[in-house]
């Protein structure tokens, strides 16, 4: 079977070993085995493939990385397609991809770190550690950009609402904060969080469900509490653990040849590379954004999502508390709060302390999901699920705008749950 190939392959090219018994990483450990040992059927499996070559061919997406974990062990990876159009470069497994908001969760983690280990707590308040949020109005109407149409703020914005979108901020995308730019590449983490505060809130903190620029200002928080800047701890305190040695926020020349290109069709419907950000990931940039910078590996994101499936455990060392587990895990959003949208699965999901949506409702789904199941994903085609009830981790990897591509994902992950045994 070619996915068995692939697998092999995988662990050669990542550890230089051959043993089908030795671990993927030296830190989390993936063990390969083949799909029917965990209870996946492999010729289902295969129809999955076949779909993600059928997306591929139809122009879709160019290339694709999907990879399943179940019961910790590695028994799906498959590459399809094209890196890179122009250059001739095919996808492989170990290709780079600009993962926008699953930055997210990442961030999370760490603020939950710090709150399992007493060095903030979740319910404290924002001004606590950044005291320019203190004073911050309201928008008297939240539809509007007008910034001196405000009102006092009644209740003051916590870590918890921060984690789960519901303090008042708003997205970097909304016209309030791209008319005052807000959020570029060229400016610091701390430049962005302070244009963040110097602007009003959308909502009062606690009311409403609000996608925005949180983990940003998550981001700062962990700054200004370790006295380490976001990447330094990014990589001491969840990287190195975990043996994610490919999520950068830089991508210097040395990983530049693994980098997929992301495309989104022209005028004529085309397929042409597009570039999603003024400053390239592939240019020193000012900004670290602890909400949408960090580029990563599928293997990577396999390994920071089964971290979740075992408890906070790593090689049997505790990495982090299960108490971390359970709220990077569970929805947090009040229940006055719910739902926390009006359309497809936003009416059954909830949000977790840990940067993720929650199924709420499997039936508010357009593709198989159970109850319980956490996931995200980015704005360039990149998703992850994990799911408790069956011990598994799915991750797909592409590089298309809009993200959407017709659906690959959803179709590959209604595709995995069918080969379930």
């Amino acid at each position: 079977m070619r996915t068995v190939k692939l697998l092999m392959s995988v662990l050669i090219a990542i550890t230089g070993l051959s043993a089908m018994t030795t671990p993927v990483a030296q830190a989390q450990s993936l063990e390969i085995a083949e799909p029917g040992t965990v209870g996946l059927d492999a010729d289902s499996l295969a129809l999955a493939t076949q779909d993600l070559q059928a997306r591929v061919d139809a122009g879709d997406i160019v290339g694709v990385v999907a990879a399943i974990v179940r019961d910790g062990q590695l028994v799906y990876a498959e590459s399809l397609g094209m890196q890179d159009i122009e250059a001739g470069t095919e996808m492989v497994f170990d290709s780079l991809f600009r993962t926008y908001s699953m930055t997210r969760p990442i961030t999370a983690l760490g603020i939950l770190m710090l709150h399992d280990e007493g060095l903030l707590n979740v319910n404290d308040t924002l001004q606590t550690y950044l005291p320019q949020f203190a004073g911050q109005p309201v928008l008297v109407d939240a539809e509007s950009s007008d910034a001196s149409a405000t009102r006092p703020r009644q209740g003051d914005i916590t870590l918890a609402q921060l984690l789960t979108h519901t303090s008042g901020l708003g997205s970097r995308n909304s016209a309030l904060y791209r008319d005052n730019n807000v959020h570029s590449y060229d400016q610091t983490l701390a430049q962005v969080v302070d244009n963040v505060a110097a602007l009003p809130l959308f909502e009062d903190p606690g009311t409403a469900y609000r996608y925005g620029l949180h983990a940003e200002v998550l981001g700062r928080v962990i700054e200004v509490v370790t006295g380490q800047d976001i990447q330094n701890f990014f990589e001491q305190r969840i990287f190195a653990p975990l043996g994610m040695d490919d999520t950068v926020f830089y991508v210097d020349p040395s990983r530049a040849d693994r980098l997929a290109t992301v495309y989104r069709r022209d005028d004529n419907g085309q397929l042409q590379a597009h570039e999603m950000e003024a400053i390239p990931v592939t240019k020193p940039r000012a900004l670290n954004s602890a909400g949408v910078g960090l580029v990563s590996s599928t293997m990577d994101f396999l390994r920071f999502s089964q971290l979740f499936l075992d408890n906070g455990l790593v090689n049997g060392e505790q990495v982090v508390s299960p108490a971390v587990v359970r709220m990077m895990a569970e929805n947090a959003v009040p229940q006055q709060l719910l739902p926390i949208g009006s359309g497809g699965y936003w009416r059954g999901s909830g949000w977790s302390l840990g940067g993720m949506a929650v199924v709420l409702d499997a039936d508010t789904y357009n593709h198989t999901v159970n109850e319980g199941e956490y996931w995200w994903d980015g704005s360039a085609g990149t998703r992850f699920w994990i799911d408790p009830e069956e011990n598994m981790v799915t991750v797909i990897m592409a590089q298309i705008s809009p993200a959407n591509g017709n659906g690959f994902r959803e179709s590959f992950k209604t595709l995995v749950h069918d080969a379930i045994e």
